[in-house]
């Protein structure tokens, strides 16, 4: 084995907002804060290291420019697509529009800072 994603940072303007939301999201925790103001957050069970990658809400303050060139694709694992679209959009996620027909499998959604991320049809196993 070569490498594995172990954290994925996100710069964003309010580091607490966005880990309260990501950790809703995706059932994480806070795992730590750095001096800077960077929160990580991650499993409850696993921490940094473990078999999903953390991720690290690192505060910047440069404005986004253009379409993101990385997104991040999130499944149900204990409910239909519907029914978690329902519940992202109760968190604070909101639609987005990026040229979609319509006749996608899955939703373009964006966090509260306007990341997008999709949500996807297929259900996956909880690990």
């Amino acid at each position: 084995m070569a490498c594995r994603i172990s954290e994925l940072v996100i710069d964003c303007a309010d580091p607490e907002g966005l880990a309260a939301f990501w950790s809703e999201v995706l059932g994480y925790r806070e795992l730590g804060r750095e001096a800077d103001g960077s929160i990580e957050i991650g499993p409850p069970d696993a921490g940094f290291g473990g078999p999903q990658p953390t991720l690290v809400l690192s505060p910047g303050s440069d404005p986004r420019t253009g379409k993101l060139r990385l997104h991040i694709d999130v499944s149900a694992t204990d409910r239909d697509q519907d029914a978690e679209l329902e519940r992202l959009l109760a968190l604070g996620a909101r639609p987005v529009d990026v040229g979609q027909s319509g006749a996608e499998s899955w939703h373009v959604l964006a966090d509260p800072e306007g990341n997008e991320f999709c949500l996807l049809r297929a259900r996956i196993r909880p690990l």
